[in-house]
C-alpha cells in the first residue's frame, strides 16, 4: 500500500462524517463551541484552534491577464479534529485537507491533498503566520502573503498585499448560522491585491486582480436540519463589497446572513431574511443540477444584481465535492466575485 492510500484510509472517518456536509450539524461531542462576546485577538487567531472540530483558511481570487482573459483561483486548507483530546505525532487527532483550483472560461483545474496532523506534513501557526500542506504554502504576516500550490496540470505562485482592515462578520466575528443558534467565529480579509504567475498546460500567464481570504472555525456550524449552503463574496466596482450566504433546510426554507463592507472597511451586519438569493438558471455538471445564475438582493442597500458563473462546470471533484468558481455581477451594481455551493446531491 502506498503512502497516499494509507493516509486516505486513516482519513476515512473525517470524510464519512463530512459527506454531503450534513456532518457539520452533528453534536459538538466535547469540543469547544463559539460564544457570543468572545474577543478575537491577533495574531493568535490567524493560527489553528484545535479544541474546535472544524476550521479553514479559504482564499479565492478574481484575476485577469494582460490579454483580458478572466481567471479564478482557490487555495484552501481545512482542519478537522477526530476527537477533542490533544495528541502528538501519529496520535494527534487532526486531519488536514488541501484544495487548490484554477478556473478559466473553458476549463476547471482542481487537485486535493490529504494529510494527518502531528507529523509535520500539514499544519498552521500564528506568528509568524504559515499554513501549509506538503509543498503548498500560505505564508507571511497577513498584510503581505505568498501563496503557492500545484497540481497535475497547473501551478501558481502569488503575492498578496492587504489594502484594508480585517472584517468581522455577525457580531464582532460571532456569525450565527441557524435559528437554533449554531454559530462560528468568522472573519475575512477581502481587500487583497494579488498578482503572480499561473502555469497552465499552454504555458505561463502573468495575472493580477483582487483576492478574498476567509477564516472560520466552529464545532457545530450547521443545525441538524441544514444540508448545505450557497455563499457569495461580491466586490463591486464602486468599492463596496458584500458577503452573503443562505443555508438550505430540509423543510425547503433558508437561513440567511449578510455583511455589507464599505470601501474604508466599515461594516453593517444583516440578520436572517434581509438577503434574498434566488436561483435563476441551473446547469448539469457531475450529474447534478447546479444553480449557476442567481438573483441576489439586499434591498436596504439598493442591491439587486445578477450573479453569473464564468464557467458553469467549476465542480470540485474532491473527497467532499462541491461547486466553487468565479462570477460576474451585473444589475444595480457591477463587479466580480466568487460563489461556493455545497450539499448538492
Amino acid at each position: 500500500m502506498n503512502v497516499r492510500a494509507f493516509l486516505f484510509l486513516i482519513c476515512l472517518p473525517f470524510l464519512a462524517n463530512a459527506q454531503g456536509f450534513a456532518g457539520l450539524g452533528s453534536d459538538a461531542d466535547g469540543f469547544d463551541v463559539p460564544e457570543l462576546g468572545w474577543q478575537l485577538t491577533f495574531p493568535q487567531d490567524h493560527g489553528p484552534h484545535p479544541s474546535y472540530r472544524i476550521e479553514w483558511w479559504y482564499l479565492t481570487a478574481n484575476l485577469r491577464s494582460a490579454e483580458g482573459v478572466d481567471y479564478g483561483l482557490q487555495w484552501t486548507l481545512f482542519r478537522s479534529a477526530l476527537a477533542p483530546e490533544a495528541g502528538d505525532g501519529w496520535t494527534a487527532p487532526q486531519i488536514w485537507l488541501g484544495h487548490a483550483a484554477v478556473t478559466t472560461p473553458d476549463h476547471h483545474y482542481v487537485t486535493e491533498r490529504i494529510a494527518r496532523g502531528g507529523i509535520g506534513q500539514a499544519g498552521a501557526k500564528a506568528d509568524p503566520f504559515e499554513a501549509w500542506i506538503d509543498d503548498w504554502e500560505l505564508i507571511g504576516d497577513f498584510d503581505t502573503l505568498r501563496m503557492t500550490a500545484s497540481g497535475p496540470d497547473f501551478a501558481y505562485d502569488m503575492q498578496l498585499e492587504a489594502q484594508g482592515p480585517l472584517i468581522f462578520h455577525g457580531e464582532n466575528g460571532y456569525s450565527v448560522k441557524s435559528a437554533n443558534g449554531q454559530a462560528s467565529y468568522y472573519y475575512s480579509q477581502p481587500f487583497f491585491d494579488i498578482s503572480g504567475t499561473l502555469t497552465l498546460p499552454n504555458g505561463e500567464i502573468a495575472v493580477a486582480g483582487s483576492a478574498w481570504l476567509d477564516r472560520e472555525w466552529s464545532s457545530q456550524p450547521l443545525a441538524d436540519n441544514q444540508t448545505g449552503w450557497d455563499w457569495f463574496s461580491l466586490s463591486f466596482d464602486d468599492g463596496n463589497k458584500l458577503m452573503g450566504f443562505r443555508l438550505r433546510q430540509t423543510d425547503g426554507e433558508n437561513y440567511t446572513s449578510a455583511t455589507w463592507i464599505a470601501p474604508d472597511g466599515e461594516t453593517k451586519a444583516f440578520p436572517d431574511g434581509a438577503l434574498i438569493a434566488t436561483p435563476l438558471k441551473t446547469h448539469k455538471t457531475a450529474d447534478r443540477d447546479i444553480p449557476v445564475k442567481w438573483r441576489v438582493e439586499l434591498p436596504s442597500k439598493g442591491v439587486d444584481v445578477t450573479v453569473s458563473a464564468i464557467n458553469p462546470d467549476a465542480w470540485m471533484a474532491t473527497s467532499v465535492p462541491y461547486w466553487e468558481g468565479p462570477v460576474t455581477v451585473t444589475g444595480s451594481h457591477k463587479g466580480r466575485g466568487y460563489l461556493e455551493m455545497t450539499g448538492y446531491e
